[in-house]
């Protein structure tokens, strides 16, 4: 990359609520801004290995001609990272793989192509695991470079946590938005189940996959979602009136560590302070079952997915991606369709249980980021609520006891996402 010329950094750390005014005013161009990301990426990309492709002078160009131009929409001038999965004209989209290492795709996945059109500046495509699976890139954690910065929104986590760009988006299959966010100490927000569509985007399970994206704050992870739905966040409302939040330690708990446990515990009371309505949800037992009923569906939907991949490039696949595409071939169809039902009863059931409360609030992952770069850290906090469909978004809440950052993960109504970004936003005021 050719060496970017000293520019006002704090644009590059600057949060979209506060860039958003100066950009529409023209205080300031979206050229320094993008600038100042790209100084950024220079000084630690390096390091940290978020991107997977990155041209300084289309993303220049990108920002010049909207400063030229009227105001073009809600997120005029704004940077954004694209995990290597979403399709774009202009640039590559590899998929984590060798196998597509020349692939250029000739239209923009149309949630691309509505940042686009909403104003935003693609920056660049970040790194992804391969195919959004678990073999991970060499992304490293902007906080520790030993650990990993979890998967598969490896890149676009580690991007935002460094400063590199203001939002960053990702998708999740199991655990890709919520745990990176989670292990990079970032917000992370994950749609419900078909809220946007998924064309375009490399696919792994039709019944799980859904779109995210990390930010530096929830109002910012709402003003993207205001951007990409038309439903703006009253976050005055949000502030005045004390959100229901149900703390739900999942069947799972015994996965979380004891920092993880302790975070949870602490920060219920702290709501409770704050004038929040805190009740202990407990799930009933069987719901430990939707762990095991969302990798069923995840294994045999793969491998429907990439069954070319398998067929034809076999040999270029990673070990653990070949195993789940061997195990999704050898999963009964009935175990399969049960899994579905299993889900669509938990949704239903879960509706009952949590219909007084505005979100659900559970750890994101075990713990801290775990040491080593070989794996992407357990996704079991959030197979099951994947596997529900439903709307999610991880707080960074505080540190462990080595120092990294621990996330806690609100769960909406499945139908109601302004109801979880206010909960979210009157949580982050209430901790911080």
């Amino acid at each position: 990359m050719a060496r970017i010329r000293a520019i006002n950094s704090d644009l590059g750390s600057s949060t979209i609520a506060d860039l958003l005014p100066r950009l529409r005013a023209r205080q300031v161009s979206a050229e320094a801004v993008v600038q100042a990301c790209l100084a950024r990426i220079e000084a630690r990309e390096g390091e940290i290995k978020a991107w997977a492709f990155i041209d300084a002078e289309l993303a220049l160009r990108q920002a010049r001609n909207l400063d030229q131009s009227t105001v073009r929409g809600p997120l005029h001038g704004i940077p954004i990272a694209v995990k290597d999965i979403f399709d774009t004209f202009d640039m590559p989209t590899c998929n984590g793989s060798v196998i597509h290492a020349e692939r250029r795709p000739d239209a923009d996945a149309p949630v691309v192509a509505m940042l686009r059109e909403a104003g935003a500046v693609i920056l660049g495509k970040t790194v992804t695991t391969e195919f959004a699976y678990f073999h991970p890139g060499p992304t490293v954690n902007p906080h520790d470079a030993s650990r990993t910065p979890g998967g598969s929104s490896s890149g676009s986590a580690a991007a935002v946590a460094a400063g590199m760009a203001p939002v960053g988006l990702g998708s999740q299959t199991a655990a890709s938005v919520i745990r990176p966010a989670s292990f990079c100490g970032v917000v992370g927000y994950k749609s419900r189940l078909g809220c946007f569509p998924m064309s375009g985007v490399s696919p792994l399970a039709r019944s799980l996959d859904s779109f995210g994206w990390m930010t530096r704050s929830v109002e910012d992870a709402g003003i993207v979602f205001a951007a990409l739905s038309g439903l703006d966040i009253d976050y005055d409302i949000a502030l005045e009136v004390p959100p229901n939040v149900g703390v739900c330690r999942t069947p799972v708990w015994e996965s979380a560590d004891g920092d993880m446990q302790a975070l949870l515990e602490t920060t219920a009371e702290r709501l409770a302070a704050a004038g929040a309505g805190v009740v202990d949800l407990a799930l009933p037992p069987w719901f430990e079952r939707l762990v095991d009923a969302q990798k069923t569906v995840m294994a045999f939907e793969t491998a429907q997915a990439l069954a070319d991949l398998r067929r034809r490039h076999g040999g270029q696949l990673s070990r653990r991606l070949m195993q789940l595409l061997d195990e999704g071939i050898a999963t009964d169809y009935r175990d399969y369709r049960g899994a579905l039902a299993l889900a669509e009863q938990g949704r239903i059931e879960l509706q009952s249980l949590a219909h007084d409360f505005d979100a659900l609030i559970a750890p994101s992952a075990c713990g801290e980021a775990p040491v080593g770069l070989e794996a992407t850290g357990d996704p079991i906090f959030s197979r099951m609520w994947t596997l529900l469909g439903l709307p999610c978004i991880s707080l960074p809440m505080g540190l462990g006891s080595n120092g990294m950052p621990l996330g806690l993960q609100l769960i909406g109504p499945m139908h109601d996402e302004e109801a979880l970004f206010r909960a979210a936003g009157w949580v982050e005021k209430a901790v911080e």
